[in-house]
């Protein structure tokens, strides 16, 4: 698949669609070392902190990814095209402590070109990022109190704050758009 290294600011997607229906795989480790770990992720943001480029994912600390992005500073995100989401069904239902669940899949793992950890071969998106913040959710500062329903063994997810350093993707993802102008009156 012909990928594109696209700038942050001409990045063009729809944020709800690509997390709510095509989901991405949040993988973390190291690629050299092979030792490294995916999962699917439906949950996150995009957009700019500390006027930096941004994604934020989260991960429950039962998850065998979890152990991945404590260790290592940084992870992907990759999207892929409808074809793979069988793939991405199962690598979000397996745990890669019971086997190569990647293997299993069929996908292809790849050095990323500016991160340890690894990115793969169908993907259509990849975001490198660096993590630079982190927390625990606070189930405490909940304002709407069906959330904890999400969290029936209190099981709160830990959010990681990525800064992005390359994307890559397929011309559907290259804004064709010139940056906003302000118009004079």
């Amino acid at each position: 698949m012909k990928r594109y290294t696209i700038p942050f600011k001409k990045l063009q997607l729809k944020p709800h669609q690509i997390w709510v229906n095509q989901w991405f795989l949040l993988t973390s480790g190291d690629y050299q070392k092979k030792h490294y770990n995916t999962m699917t992720v439906a949950w996150g943001s995009l957009g700019i902190m500390w006027n930096k480029p941004f994604c934020q994912v989260v991960v429950r600390p039962t998850r065998f990814t979890y152990q991945f992005m404590e260790a290592y500073d940084t992870f992907t995100l990759c999207a892929f095209p409808a074809q793979f989401k069988k793939a991405l069904k199962l690598l979000g239902t397996k745990s890669g402590r019971e086997g190569d669940k990647i293997k299993e899949s069929g996908l292809t793992v790849i050095a990323s070109r500016k991160v340890p950890a690894p990115a793969f071969e169908e993907a259509e998106l990849i975001m490198e990022c660096k993590k630079i913040y982190w927390q625990d959710f606070d189930p405490g500062h909940f304002l709407d109190h069906s959330i904890q329903s999400a969290y029936p063994h209190k099981d709160y997810h830990r959010i990681y704050f990525g800064e992005i350093f390359h994307i890559a993707g397929t011309q559907d993802f290259l804004s064709k758009l010139s940056p906003f102008r302000r118009q004079q009156n």
